[in-house]
């Protein structure tokens, strides 16, 4: 063992997923030090052992930053450890599954017809509501001075123009995006993960489920 005087640099993100049911430290953490034995060992610590996912068992646990020190300095009793990360994460359990090719591409043909049919109900529900017709008659009467026949200019330029400005909004088209932004489709689906994580935490801690110093780990000891 080193002299314990180290300094260890430890980063986790806020949602981790495991494919094993023994869980290192290396699994769920980037960590950086200055003597590579020592990022090596701690790497290879063990956190926690998920059981069989049954009823009983969870395949889900919210952990404390505070345990993920307390199990390095079971080993390293002198070594600064410095977290850059989250201060709680959750590590997940996901058994390797084979890819079903079919079973993917009928979900994706689900999910696309459905988003299909909903932003065009949407659409037709708005110019309902507003009665775009009548209005683009009635301006079309009034600048051209004859009646509209139901398929104008105004007709016409509003179609191409709500497909461009859908384009543009979403700035996705195939597999092109126009800009380095993210999507607003991106953006929400991060801001509903977010809300989904801090939600597990908290509901982890209120529960005094979470893995933490002082706490009976459901999961058994970390020691190696």
């Amino acid at each position: 063992m080193a002299s314990g005087s180290e300094t260890i640099y430890i980063k986790a993100d806020r949602n981790i997923e495991v494919t094993k049911p023994d869980v290192t430290l290396g699994d769920v953490l980037k960590i950086s030090c200055v003597n590579p034995s020592v990022a090596a060992k701690v790497k290879s610590l063990r956190l926690l052992r998920f059981h069989h996912t049954d009823k009983k068992h969870s395949s889900r646990i919210a952990v404390s930053i505070l345990k993920v020190v307390e199990c390095i300095q079971e080993v390293y009793p002198n070594a600064d450890v410095q977290n850059m990360g989250e201060q709680d994460f959750i590590v997940t359990y996901e058994e390797v599954k084979t890819a079903g090719g079919v079973v993917h591409f009928l979900k994706a043909a689900a999910v696309v017809v459905t988003s299909f049919i909903g932003a065009a109900f949407s659409i037709m529900t708005f110019n309902n509501d507003v009665d775009t017709t009548k209005l683009f008659g009635q301006i079309y009467e009034l600048i051209t001075g004859s009646a509209s026949d139901g398929f104008t200019i105004l007709e016409l330029t509003y179609s191409v123009g709500l497909t461009i400005g859908i384009l543009i909004f979403f700035n996705h088209f195939g597999k092109r995006k126009f800009t380095v932004d993210p999507t607003p489709m991106e953006v929400e689906m991060r801001l509903y993960e977010n809300d989904i994580q801090t939600t597990l935490i908290e509901d982890f801690a209120r529960k005094e489920k979470e893995m933490d110093v002082d706490k009976q780990s459901p999961y058994g000891s970390h020691r190696t």
